[in-house]
């Protein structure tokens, strides 16, 4: 009984020490899983935390790039007005043209403010195009082919940016002079389209006195039409484009209540229509303005030219 009893505790003892083994070889293995899991885990967090910093990294540069966008293209707007301000128009023209294929400043992220500097961009080109093609020394094949140019690049503008004004004032200019090279009967038919964007300039901003002086241009040269164009355009439209002088001194009037003597142009032609409306009075008075105007640029000069030789002209009538 005493064996029995012995070999029950040996095997007993056996029984318990093979289930501590076994215990701890399933501890071992637990805890060897455990061990593996916790090395992804961190593996894991390492590469969260990587990827993590590599895209903050990312959005900082991208934000870095961005700024530095930013004040590349408001550094070369600003030096571009600088130019026009000064009268340095093949210059202007050459420091924008060689940013024309640049557009879209940063190259990880096209913002809505990226854009909107586009078109200043654009709108600008286009009229450092035009300014360059008036030039007297000009070649009259390069004239022809900046003025198309021009046009381009009011039209890109616009597409870039539908609300800006300036892209609209020169989208109009510049369909206008393209018209000098294709003929009358196309000149008129873009006559409805340059008096909508001349417009929409005004709606989006009723402060800028050339987009309104250039309005009053148009009503003026359709109130002045010669009579064969007029036939022209009856035959296009069953309403063809019209207005009449009292329309466009309103326009004139407005555009100098605006921005008084803001330019020489308007002063010529608020003489001009106060002479077309019989007014010699008020005719004198702002064709001397217009005369005595301190000519800046070749426009300038002709416009002093005009005016002094419509005074002479009227001081002859009333003599």
């Amino acid at each position: 009984m005493a064996a029995v009893a012995a070999g029950l505790v040996r095997r007993g003892a056996a029984g318990v020490t093979q289930g501590l083994l076994r215990g701890r070889a399933r501890s071992r293995g637990s805890g060897r899983a455990v061990f593996e899991k916790l090395s992804v885990l961190r593996r894991g967090l390492t590469l969260s935390l990587g990827t993590f910093v590599g895209y903050e990294a990312y959005n900082l540069i991208s934000c870095v790039t961005e700024v530095h966008a930013s004040f590349k293209a408001e550094e070369i707007l600003e030096q571009a007005d600088y130019l026009y301000g000064s009268g340095e128009t093949e210059k202007l023209y050459q420091l924008l043209v060689q940013h024309k294929n640049s557009m879209n400043f940063c190259d990880h992220r096209v913002t809505r403010k990226h854009v909107c500097e586009d078109a200043e961009l654009l709108w600008r080109l286009a009229r450092a195009s035009r300014d360059l093609a008036q030039l007297s020394r000009t070649s009259a094949e390069e004239k022809k082919q900046l003025i198309y140019e021009a046009l381009e690049y009011a039209k890109k503008a616009l597409e870039k940016n539908e609300s800006n004004f300036a892209a609209h004032k020169w989208y109009a200019i510049c369909i206008s002079d393209v018209g000098e090279y294709e003929g009358i009967k196309a000149k008129i038919a873009s006559a409805f389209v340059i008096k909508e964007h001349f417009q929409k300039a005004i709606e989006l901003n009723p402060k800028d006195a050339t987009s309104i002086h250039l309005m009053g241009i148009w009503c003026y040269s359709f109130a002045d039409m010669p009579w064969y164009q007029s036939k022209i355009a009856a035959l296009l439209f069953a309403t063809p484009p019209s207005s009449t002088y009292e329309e466009a001194l309103h326009y004139f009037q407005m555009a100098e209540k605006a921005e008084p003597n803001f330019y020489s142009k308007n002063l010529l032609y608020l003489g001009k229509t106060y002479l077309k409306l019989n007014n010699k009075k008020m005719a004198l008075l702002w064709l001397t303005k217009a005369k005595e105007y301190p000519a800046h640029t070749e426009e300038d000069t002709q416009v002093q030219k005009e005016a002094v030789e419509l005074l002479d002209s009227i001081r002859q009538e009333l003599k």
